[in-house]
């Protein structure tokens, strides 16, 4: 059994919906489809979740809502006149909404969650309207129906692990079952949906629940690939990686997936390819457990900007019992989360999110820092990119982390900081953030131009 996932591209027109019913059919094994909201036609479209979320605020304003609504209507609308699906299923879509408008909104963070998550719920209508139209067995399968239990915690559900034995029970299913991605449901009957990317954490936890023998997720590229495609020109597919490769490239700036939506699957040992609607026939990327490291030590390169250091200096900081959880309380008190904690015998670089912190926030944190910890020096720095040079292979080559770095000092590009993890599997390189596409090329240049030559 297969469980597959289409994102919203893949979905986003007639035409699209049709390229899945046939990828669908394609392989009998592919038994359970995970569909999301219609995503963009276009670069200047706009993805019918956002339609809802902009929908849910006017109903919270009390504005005329007759026009957004209509333009929501007629997304869905465009799509059955295409695939020639009665319009019954568009009647049926808009009862759906208009119960959802009318609901009590003494709760807005539950109004928003529901009218957000609908998108992929009355998609999924119509999707499985589509396949019987087709005289095809499908069945549209609600997240209550099949029993996924989450926590209750808007915009970052958990999935409850009672969900998954109820889950199993959809191998029992006949037919192909259609089911909406990004949402569950608390035990209190309440709509709750899951991070961004929330369709990709439904299939994981779909593929775990049933004990599927894969995973795939169509999306809009061939591959993953070894480096962001719009730094680098044309670069090298990759085959197969590591759950734990893909989760550092990912948190790292990888789009294809969110660095949390694999880890159902992964508990589960269950494998993930990676495939493009409009191109089926490409091989893909494999995500597994394990791989032969038969490519070099470099796997892929991930970067992405908008961080600060707070550097702190102390003379003997390392004797000094304490130092680093108090310092870590101080971030704690200010509700700011850290990436990175490099540090030496006098010295200690937090890194974190810069849009966490504004003015007065720095200012509190440095004054915080200075008359708690009696720092020598407390100096924050903006604007700083950070590169995840990332592969397992790294953990049994020598030299690496040097020609990585030689190949940034040649490009003439100062290092920041340099942090490795304590899997081995990654190095972190800071660097200035007007210097992050020139490093990037710079480390592909060095660990894949040459293989490719």
């Amino acid at each position: 059994m297969k469980v597959v996932k289409f994102g919203g591209s893949s979905l986003a027109s007639g035409t699209q919906v049709e390229k899945v019913f046939n990828i669908v059919l394609s392989d009998p094994e592919r038994k359970i489809v995970v569909v999301s909201a219609p995503g963009k036609r276009y670069s200047d479209d706009i993805k019918v979740t956002d339609q809802l979320i902009s929908l849910g605020e006017a109903c919270l304003a009390g504005k005329t809502i007759e026009d957004e609504l209509n333009a929501i209507l007629k997304r869905y609308s465009l799509i059955a006149e295409e695939l020639q699906v009665s319009s019954a299923v568009i009647d049926e879509i808009e009862q759906n909404l208009r119960s959802i408008m009318s609901q009590d909104k003494n709760n807005p963070v539950l109004f928003i969650e529901a009218m957000k998550a609908s998108g992929e719920d009355n998609n999924a209508k119509l999707i499985a309207a589509y396949f019987q139209s087709k005289d095809v067995e499908a069945h549209y399968v609600s997240p209550k129906e099949a029993g996924l239990y989450v926590t209750n915690e808007p915009g970052n559900a958990q999935v409850l692990p009672e969900s998954y034995d109820n889950l199993y029970r959809l191998r029992e299913r006949t037919g192909i079952l259609i089911v909406p991605g990004f949402f569950g449901y608390s035990k209190e009957g309440d709509v709750l949906t899951f991070s961004r990317s929330g369709s990709d954490i439904t299939g994981s936890i779909l593929a775990n629940g049933v004990k599927a023998d894969l995973y795939e997720n169509f999306t809009d590229v061939d591959a993953v690939y070894t480096v962001n495609p719009s730094i680098v020109n044309h670069p090298k597919e990759i085959r197969e990686l590591t759950y734990r490769e893909m989760r550092e490239l990912s948190y790292a700036g990888f789009s294809v997936f969110h660095d949390e939506a694999l880890i159902p699957a992964f508990r589960a040992g269950i494998p993930v390819q990676v495939k493009n609607t409009n191109n089926p026939s490409a091989p893909g990327t494999k995500i597994v457990n394990n791989r032969a490291n038969t490519n070099g030590p470099v796997i892929g390169i991930a970067s992405d900007d908008g961080f600060c250091s707070i550097y702190i200096s102390k003379y003997l900081m390392n004797r000094e019992i304490g130092f680093g959880r108090k310092l870590l309380q101080i971030l704690e008190e200010f509700n700011l989360s850290y990436e990175h904690v490099p540090s030496g015998i006098d010295d200690i670089t937090v890194i974190l999110r810069e849009d966490q912190m504004d003015e007065e926030t720095e200012r509190e944190v440095i004054k915080r820092i200075q008359m708690e910890l009696h720092a020598d020096v407390v100096e924050i720095e903006h604007h700083l990119a950070l590169i995840m040079v990332v592969g397992e292979g790294m953990r049994h080559n020598v030299g690496t982390t040097s020609r990585a770095a030689k190949a940034l000092a040649d490009a003439g590009i100062n290092i920041d900081m340099i942090n490795q993890g304590s899997s081995e599997v990654s190095m972190m390189f800071g660097v200035k953030a007007h210097d992050e596409k020139r490093a990037v090329q710079a480390l592909y240049n060095e660990f894949f131009a040459s293989v490719l030559a």
